[in-house]
């Protein structure tokens, strides 16, 4: 038996307004093509529905039987295929999975996690660390939010360029190149370099815009983390050039010095990646959206700070 369930969005017009009259009227169409619905649902039930007595027409008892069944079903149709973009966030209840990059969980986490739990209590946020390959976690629905510096390769997978912010360069308060007045590309070519990266490269754009000025530069180890290559230039005289945002607050810690590249380079970008399947779902579009405002505030705070201090410096100079 092939059934057409747009019999039951009929039956439940001719139960609810008791004519064949009405039911058109409500559906938007003719009362001869509700009458042709009438007579197919008459045949699939084998029951009349319907029965004329005088000028008005009675539900037969099979009709009264089904009547909130049928609208239930016509109900839960509507959701299946309309569903509502609106969520309750005080009674909300779900766990999120973030693969962030560790110096944005650092930086912009605790603003997420307290807008998160001051709007929807019931949600809880994973935050879990990036492989040293590249993995599957967004498309397998594993992951619902990766941030960090790599646009998506995958066309499934989304993303929006959140925020950007200017590279520095970090040593120790002591370091000789803190004593120039002005750092020249040269002088930072000849430092020792540490870079980071989680997949071991001791190679990266830097080298490329070195190359353009005629310059290279030593690289002796990579460390998987800005964290763990800070603790490396603390303690000697390497140099590692990171994005300002993620750094300077650790580097504050540990009384370590920023000082401006002496050279042009692109902005680090900040991308916010998530797979198409997520793309119209309420809860995950809210989370989003902090997330999106948390990454794009901390990025946006340090920089201003920046300036503001390199303001300070130059009226001090003059």
């Amino acid at each position: 038996m092939q059934l057409d369930l747009n019999l039951l969005t009929a039956l439940d017009a001719l139960l609810e307004e008791g004519s064949v009259a009405g039911a058109a009227e409500r559906l938007h169409v003719t009362a001869p093509a509700m009458s042709r619905s009438l007579g197919r649902i008459r045949r699939a039930t084998g029951d009349q529905i319907l029965v004329r007595t005088g000028r008005t027409m009675t539900p037969t008892p099979y009709a009264i039987a089904v009547r909130e069944q049928v609208h239930d079903l016509v109900q839960q149709a509507r959701g299946v295929l309309a569903p509502s973009r609106e969520i309750d966030l005080a009674t909300l209840e779900r766990t999120f999975t973030l693969r962030w990059h560790d110096a944005l969980v650092a930086l912009s986490g605790p603003a997420l996690l307290a807008a998160v739990r001051r709007q929807a209590p019931g949600v809880r946020l994973r935050f879990i660390a990036e492989s040293s390959i590249d993995t599957p976690e967004l498309r397998r629905g594993e992951v619902d939010l990766a941030a960090n510096a790599d646009p998506p390769a995958a066309p499934e997978v989304h993303a929006d360029r959140v925020a950007d912010t200017r590279h520095v360069v970090v040593v120790r308060r002591d370091h000789p190149l803190t004593r120039d007045k002005t750092l020249t590309a040269a002088r930072y070519a000849a430092a020792e370099h540490i870079t980071v990266s989680r997949r071991g490269r001791l190679g990266n754009v830097l080298d490329d815009e070195l190359a353009r000025l005629g310059l290279t530069r030593r690289v002796v180890a990579s460390a998987p983390t800005e964290a763990a290559a800070l603790a490396f230039v603390r303690d000697s005289d390497l140099l590692v050039t990171a994005p300002e945002s993620t750094t300077r607050s650790l580097a504050t810690q540990l009384e370590l010095a920023l000082l401006p590249l002496p050279f042009d380079l692109p902005p680090a970008p900040v991308y916010l990646s998530w797979h198409q399947r997520y793309d119209t779902d309420p809860a995950h579009i809210w989370l989003r959206d902090l997330a999106r405002t948390a990454l794009a505030d901390a990025a946006d705070g340090r920089d201003r700070a920046t300036d503001a201090r390199e303001a300070g410096t130059a009226r001090s100079i003059m």
